[in-house]
C-alpha cells in the first residue's frame, strides 16, 4: 500500500537530522565519531544513579512511579530553582519553571506557542541545528547574525534590527547560546551580552537563552547569564541535565515569566502530559546529594584534556587557510576549511576511512558554511581524537590536491 496519500503536508517540514542519521552509521560499523554531543561514558555516574534509582523506587515509589503535574514534580522544581540560583541564574519573583523532556522540548514549545507563520526571529549564524529544525516547523523568517571570537556581533544585530523596523517588520525574539556556543564553541563577551539585553528593551523582543554548556568552561571567560542581566523579564532561560548528569533521564527546563510558562504548560499537556516522574525524583536526589556537582567537575577535567588534544591535532593536521576558534568551554569545535572543500561531499570519503563529523552547512541559517564541519571532542577517546583528526586532514589534503 502507498501510505503517502495518508500523510499530511506538514510532515514535509520534519527533515531528518543529519546528526541522527550519522549516528546510525556509527552504530552500524566501527568508526570514530565526532558527530554527536554525547558525554564521555566514563563521566556518567552509573553507581550513584543506580543507588538513587533503587532507593527512590523502594522508598518513594508511591509518588515516583505515578503521574505528576505537567509543570513538573513540585519537590524537584523547588530543588531545581535552588540549584539554578546557586549557579548564578537570577530567578525573579514573577518567574516560574517548567520541566521539559530534554531541552529539545523547550525549543519545540517555543515553536508551537511563540512563533506565528511569517514572524521574524533572529539566531546566531551558525546556530544549533536542532533549534533551526524546531523553529522552521512554524514557518518563520529566520535572520542569521554572524559571530566572531566574542560571540554574536551585536553591532550587526542592531543594524539589522533598525533595517527591519524601517521595513515595518517586528522581531519577536532572539535565540542565542551565549556560553560555549554550539557549534562554534565561542563565548559571548560581557559587553555584548549587555548590549543584547539593551537591544531587547529598545526594540521590544524576547531573548531565549539556551545554556547547556556553561558548566564546562575550561579557561577564563565570562559566564554571566543573560537571564541575570535582565531587569524587564525579557529573557527566558533553557537548560538541561543531559550534559551534566545523564542524557538518558531526558530532563530539561524552561525558566521565565509566569505568563510564558503558563502557555508552555498548556501546550505540553497536549504533547506528553508530563516529563517522567521517576526521572525527576532521581534528578532531585542527584542534585541534593552532590552527584551533579561531582559529575560536572569530573567531566570538566576530562573535557579540558580532550579539547586540548583536538586543538593540538588540528594544528598539526589541517591545511593552510583552515581556521577555528579554540573553545573556552563546551563540547565542540567548528572548523572552517578552504572554500573549495564541501564537507558534505567529503563526508562519505571520511566515513569510508573511519571517521564521521557533522557537515557545517546545516547550522547556517542562510545555507552558507559548506566548507565547515563541527567536531565533538567529549565522546571519543584521546587516541581516537588524534587518529580521527589525522584522517580528516589526510582526506582534505587529498581533495585539494585532486581538485
Amino acid at each position: 500500500m502507498d501510505y503517502s496519500k495518508f500523510i499530511g503536508r506538514n510532515s514535509e517540514l520534519f527533515k531528518a537530522s543529519e546528526i541522527r542519521e550519522l549516528l546510525k552509521v556509527v552504530e552500524a560499523r566501527k568508526v570514530i565519531s565526532f558527530a554527536g554531543g554525547y558525554p564521555d561514558p566514563q563521566t556518567l555516574p552509573r553507581e550513584s544513579l543506580a543507588r538513587i534509582a533503587y532507593e527512590v523506587i523502594l522508598n518513594q515509589g508511591d509518588k515516583a512511579l505515578q503521574y505528576a503535574p505537567t509543570k513538573g514534580v513540585t519537590v524537584f522544581r523547588e530543588t531545581l530553582l535552588k540549584f539554578l540560583r546557586n549557579v548564578g541564574v537570577k530567578v525573579a519573583e514573577e518567574d516560574d519553571v517548567i520541566v521539559t523532556t530534554g531541552s529539545q522540548q523547550g525549543l519545540d514549545l517555543i515553536s508551537r506557542t511563540i512563533i506565528d507563520p511569517g514572524d521574524y526571529i533572529i539566531t546566531e549564524n551558525p546556530t544549533y541545528l536542532a533549534a533551526l529544525s524546531a523553529f522552521r516547523t512554524a514557518r518563520p523568517n529566520i535572520v542569521g547574525i554572524p559571530v566572531d571570537e566574542y560571540g554574536m556581533k551585536t553591532e550587526v544585530l542592531e543594524d539589522r534590527l533598525r533595517e527591519l523596523r524601517s521595513q515595518g517588520r517586528r522581531v519577536k525574539f532572539v535565540y542565542t547560546i551565549p556560553v560555549a556556543h554550539n557549534p562554534t564553541g565561542i563565548t559571548m563577551s560581557l559587553e555584548r551580552k549587555k548590549h543584547l539585553v539593551e537591544l531587547a528593551s529598545q526594540f521590544d523582543f524576547l531573548i531565549f537563552e539556551d545554556d547547556p554548556y556553561s558548566f564546562f568552561v575550561f579557561d577564563e571567560a565570562d559566564v554571566t547569564k543573560l537571564k541575570t542581566l535582565d531587569s524587564e523579564g525579557r529573557v527566558v532561560y533553557l537548560g538541561t541535565l543531559s550534559k551534566i548528569l545523564s542524557p538518558g533521564l531526558r530532563i530539561g527546563w524552561v525558566l521565565g515569566h509566569k505568563q510564558i510558562i503558563d502557555v508552555f504548560e498548556r501546550a505540553k499537556q497536549s504533547m506528553d502530559l508530563q516529563t517522567s516522574t521517576l526521572s525527576q525524583y532521581i534528578a532531585k536526589e542527584a542534585i541534593e546529594r552532590g552527584v551533579v556537582a561531582e559529575t560536572i567537575e569530573g567531566a570538566k577535567r576530562t573535557y579540558r584534556v580532550k579539547r586540548d588534544a583536538m586543538v593540538e591535532s588540528l594544528s598539526e593536521n589541517m591545511v593552510e587557510n583552515s581556521w577555528w576558534v579554540k573553545p573556552v568551554g563546551g563540547l565542540f569545535i567548528m572548523v572552517w576549511l578552504p572554500e573549495q572543500i564541501d564537507t558534505k561531499e567529503m563526508l562519505t570519503e571520511a566515513a569510508n576511512e573511519g571517521v564521521v563529523y557533522v557537515p557545517g552547512a546545516s547550522f547556517f541559517v542562510d545555507g552558507s558554511g559548506k566548507n565547515t564541519m563541527r567536531l565533538n571532542f567529549s565522546y571519543p577517546k584521546i587516541e581516537e581524537i588524534r587518529t580521527g583528526v589525522e584522517i580528516i586532514g589526510r582526506v582534505v589534503k587529498r581533495r585539494i590536491k585532486g581538485g
